[in-house]
């Protein structure tokens, strides 16, 4: 018996962004996802830190009155209600890459916006290597309800640890969205198709270089790889986010 689809239309910007440059950024953000919407995606994902060009490496003196400067509010930042409004006016979601200022300190951070331009959440990075220096990090995993089903984010380097995936898939997540902008080379494929088949889900990767979909099953669903701005526009079948291993982990011998 053919099993009930249940499609989402995904676009996934693949777009080098512009060092501290967060109008210039905007504009190739609105640029790309307005092609996004008028070829019916539901779901866009910029890479990570993509509103100012992910600045952290270029900074070989941290200086925070500089990294303030591109930072963005939850509660009033201009580009965060301009893409509230872009997600309301287009009726989609958004996972939105910016530096997050909170108090004194700044987070690695992706928005999630729904269709209502409501804003769902906000991510943090927690794995933050030798960028610690610049963000403050993480310290959850949330999952989210959506339209189309539970979703979890995680931030380019958090896909290194195989419990970052697992957390997300244990509380539920039917799909994850992974902004990045670092390591996008062949074993970067290996990890995603790792990530997603030993969790029974969809990853969706978007980094300036490459945009890439792995599937339940551990193959590639999608991919897009140029030095050419675009957006990976591609439909995941939600319904084959499955649990056949999951019931099976032996969770009752996992503790140290």
């Amino acid at each position: 018996m053919a099993h009930s689809k249940k499609l989402l239309r995904v676009g996934l910007i693949k777009a080098i962004p512009h060092k501290w440059n967060l109008e210039a950024n905007w504009r190739i953000f609105e640029t790309f996802a307005q092609k996004a919407v008028q070829n019916g995606c539901q779901l866009i994902c910029t890479p990570e830190c993509f509103l100012d060009g992910y600045v952290a490496p270029e900074m070989k003196s941290f200086s925070k009155d500089s990294l303030y400067e591109i930072s963005q509010s939850l509660d009033d930042g201009f580009y965060i209600k301009k893409a509230l409004s872009f997600a309301n006016e287009h009726k989609v979601y958004l996972v939105f890459g910016f530096t997050e200022r909170v108090g004194d300190g700044c987070y690695n951070a992706a928005a999630l916006i729904d269709d209502r331009g409501t804003l769902l959440g906000c991510y943090r990075k927690t794995h933050l290597l030798d960028h610690d220096r610049c963000y403050l990090p993480g310290e959850d995993f949330p999952v989210w309800e959506t339209a189309f089903g539970a979703m979890g984010i995680m931030i380019c380097a958090d896909r290194r640890w195989p419990e970052t995936a697992r957390t997300l898939k244990v509380r539920g997540a039917e799909i994850i969205m992974n902004p990045t902008y670092g390591m996008w080379h062949l074993e970067n494929e290996w990890w995603m198709r790792t990530r997603s088949y030993e969790n029974e889900l969809y990853i969706c990767f978007t980094h300036p270089n490459v945009s890439l979909i792995t599937d339940p099953n551990g193959k590639i669903a999608a991919k897009l790889q140029s030095n050419v701005p675009d957006v990976l526009i591609h439909d995941i079948d939600l319904s084959l986010t499955v649990n056949e291993m999951f019931p099976y982990r032996r969770t009752d011998i996992y503790e140290l």
